[in-house]
């Protein structure tokens, strides 16, 4: 493979915005995202930049990873937020403990089975355990059974949890920090 993965930039935000916007044009993304692509592409330039910078290289709280192809441009994509214990998250559930929310995960559909996902993951997941996370959580659609088996091949299982989502529900997945990736 001769992909760069890396964190990005603050000043990035133009090529962040143009894969999340191919991103919400994927036939999928109506499981896999809780955004519309019209909702996104009628933001301001301004809420790219802060979500970017928010994301970017030597960002605390989150932390948004990509593949850079040979040619420059942005293959894939995934964001790790940081959730705090005794917060709660997105769908008002309490946090427990310091763990690690991957969402926005993307690969264009050209580079799909070139094992750039789990390249991908990896430092995701080297970066969580790198800032003392406890484990890293997901959710996904009950019907997104391609991004399922993906996740459950890495290492994620279910945690019993299920967030009801719209009609339908998301499955919450969770691979937990182990002593020996160290």
């Amino acid at each position: 493979m001769s992909y760069v993965i890396r964190s990005v930039r603050a000043d990035e935000w133009p090529a962040a915005k143009e894969l999340r916007l191919a991103a919400l044009r994927d036939p999928v993304a109506h499981l896999a995202f809780l955004e519309t692509y019209e909702e996104a592409a009628a933001r301001p330039d301004a809420f790219w930049q802060e979500r970017t910078a928010g994301a970017a290289e030597g960002a605390d709280r989150a932390q948004q990873i990509i593949a850079e192809g040979p040619d420059g441009r942005w293959v894939a994509t995934l964001t790790v937020l940081v959730e705090e214990p005794g917060t709660v998250d997105w769908a008002g559930f309490p946090v427990e403990r310091k763990q690690g929310h991957v969402v926005g995960v993307f690969v264009r559909p050209e580079e799909r089975g070139s094992g750039l996902t789990e390249v991908l993951f990896d430092a995701a997941l080297e970066w969580s355990w790198g800032r003392g996370l406890e484990r890293v959580r997901l959710i996904v659609h009950e019907e997104n059974g391609r991004a399922q088996r993906f996740y459950r091949r890495v290492g994620f299982v279910p945690s019993g949890v299920t967030v009801p989502l719209g009609d339908a529900g998301e499955l919450e997945l969770e691979l937990e920090f182990v002593l020996e990736r160290e």
